[in-house]
């Protein structure tokens, strides 16, 4: 039985990918183990899935000055140990990487144990924490036909992003039922990442009274970010988070709102959901979001609009003119030549696989 071990956290966005990938690796015979941080948001996505999860040490690698930057050092040595321990341990055929600071250590294990590692990078540009590990990886894997030029020649594949396969699944009817929404009113989605975003949220919100005049609205807001003084309208559904009911509620949106993390833009591709996308600028982030946006403005498959810039009355007028073309834009996705990437993320995994080498 070939093993793997996968590996990434710090959003969901390093995390899904994975979990997309376990149906075939079970169906395949694949020993599954996944190495992730202590109490990160991948510890619980992870357990849910009913695999051996060992956490490490981590230390978030940042580009700008805090005083962490001088302790987190002493965590990365310390999970580099732990990583080391681990894939001594586990024996893994290869180790696969989705990204988040705390691959770094099990990458960088793994090439010392002289292990295959295939990188996954979802961005248009490669994060930090995946161009460190560059060097120790065999093959790096991205979404976006742009990235090829930021990666090594000889390692680059362009195979798509890994979709979760039950996302495809979704029932329209069940989601309203769920929701308690009507058939008469058209539902607008909005989904801000894993943690939320501040920004997004308090734009939907503002708007709101105008919007419920013409739509019904589900706002996945994020842990902690919940407002119970909304709780009374009619037409608006709130959730921290939502598991299981979100392939329903993705069936049954007619509009999507969203940052623009690459992952959460590529299952609202291979959904054909018309969408708007709100990217976190690049004063909080290293600009990642805006360029995937852009990417997929320039591909006619989302509208995009600046949180900077913003306001009630441009979002709604958007939502509507979105709405109004969802026809068009359904049929451009439907169409988008970016591929889901799960078949051929699972051929690098097999093809170098040392134990299936070896057969």
């Amino acid at each position: 039985m070939p093993t793997i071990v996968l590996t990434g956290g710090g959003t969901a966005g390093h995390v899904t990918p994975n979990i997309a990938l376990l149906p075939k690796l079970r169906e395949l015979g694949y020993d599954i183990h996944y190495i992730g941080s202590y109490n990160g948001i991948e510890k619980g996505l992870i357990e849910a899935q009913r695999i051996p999860y060992y956490g490490i040490d981590s230390g978030k690698l940042r580009r700008y000055r805090d005083i962490k930057n001088l302790t987190d050092p002493g965590h990365v040595i310390h999970g580099y140990g732990e990583a080391r321990s681990l894939i001594k341990k586990i024996k893994p055929d290869i180790v696969f990487s989705k990204g988040g600071y705390v691959t770094v250590p099990v990458v960088m294990a793994a090439a010392r144990y002289r292990i295959p590692t295939i990188i996954h990078e979802s961005d248009l540009t490669p994060g930090l924490a995946n161009k460190m590990c560059f060097p120790a990886a065999s093959k790096i894997c991205c979404n976006f036909p742009e990235t090829m030029k930021y990666l090594p020649e000889n390692k680059r594949v362009l195979t798509g992003c890994p979709i979760r396969a039950e996302l495809l699944e979704g029932d329209a009817e069940r989601g309203r039922k769920i929701l308690g929404f009507d058939t008469k009113k058209p539902i607008v989605m909005v989904i801000g990442g894993s943690l939320g975003s501040v920004a997004v949220n308090g734009i939907v919100r503002k708007s709101l009274p105008r919007l419920l005049k013409k739509y019904q609205v589900l706002h996945i807001c994020g842990r902690g970010n919940t407002d119970e003084v909304l709780n009374e309208l009619k037409g608006y559904r709130q959730f921290a988070y939502v598991g299981d009911d979100l392939k329903d509620f993705f069936a049954a949106a007619d509009v999507v709102i969203s940052r623009a993390g690459a992952n959460a833009i590529c299952e609202i591709l291979a959904l054909h959901k018309p969408n708007i996308l709100i990217p976190l600028g690049g004063s909080a982030s290293r600009g990642d979001q805006v360029l995937n946006a852009k990417s997929f403005q320039r591909q006619g498959l989302s509208e995009v609009l600046m949180e900077d810039t913003v306001t009630e009355s441009l979002l709604c007028d958007t939502i509507d003119e979105v709405y109004s073309d969802r026809a068009d834009w359904a049929f451009r996705m439907e169409a988008s030549q970016l591929d889901t990437g799960v078949s051929n993320i699972i051929h690098l995994i097999k093809k170098g696989s040392k134990l299936l080498e070896e057969k």
